[in-house]
């Protein structure tokens, strides 16, 4: 991973972490969810105070995975999540993120509206890294609305999990409990896929921030390194 005096600046107006900024406290934009968040996720607090930084968390009622995965950008939605962020930085956050990848289709909007960075999803990471791949928890429903959203090359290969598998189910289910051994499983399945049909990758890129805790199982099949929105 970075360090933080390290972070790459994000072109095309999208958020502009300068190297010198020390930030301590990240405002998450959380959808409205029950599964298991081991270490790694996004929604675990010690998967950021690991890396010195203190999250502060604002769930947005009713927008559950399978809403905001399966729909389009709607005004609607991108209202909910402004007041969601404008909620995190009155409690005093320095840079705002989000729990879902997907919400990469509301970056430019997103960071237009705030006054302080915004980096929406991993997604961010395509156009900063060379040759990535991407792995989703939905190859079917990451349109060009979320890629250009971050301003991920078009040609970059992308590989979703098995949507019958375990991983796929408890998080588009919001499912309390969640079999994590199969869940990395259908993860790393994945992952090799998306080598074994794209041998040209060199960087693995998480759009879903539920897919970290398995990075590391993740590199060592595939002697990969992966990237996700924390690292941004």
């Amino acid at each position: 991973p970075l360090h933080r005096h390290q972070r790459p600046q994000l072109a095309h107006g999208r958020a502009q972490i300068v190297a010198d900024q020390p930030l301590t406290r990240v405002g998450v934009i959380m959808l409205d969810t029950q599964f298991p968040r081991p270490v790694g996720d996004i929604g675990h607090p010690s998967s950021w105070s690991l890396r010195g930084l203190t999250p502060i968390y604002q769930v947005v009622q009713g927008a559950f995975p399978k809403h905001i995965v399966t729909l389009d950008a709607q005004p609607a939605w991108l209202s909910r999540f402004v007041h969601a962020a404008l909620e995190l930085i009155a409690q005093g956050s320095e840079v705002i993120t989000t729990s879902c990848g997907f919400l990469a289709r509301y970056q430019g909007a997103l960071q237009a509206a705030l006054t302080v960075p915004v980096i929406t999803s991993g997604l961010l990471w395509g156009r900063e890294l060379s040759q990535p791949g991407i792995l989703t928890i939905s190859s079917d429903r990451l349109g060009q609305l979320d890629l250009d959203g971050a301003a991920v090359p078009t040609e970059t290969p992308v590989m979703g999990v098995n949507p019958h598998g375990e991983f796929h189910r408890c998080i588009m289910g919001n499912q309390a409990q969640m079999d994590l051994a199969q869940a990395e499983n259908d993860v790393v399945d994945a992952a090799l896929a998306l080598v074994r049909q794209h041998p040209q990758v060199q960087n693995i890129v998480l759009e879903c921030t539920n897919m970290p805790p398995y990075r590391e199982a993740i590199s060592a099949c595939t002697g990969l390194p992966c990237w996700d929105v924390i690292d941004l």
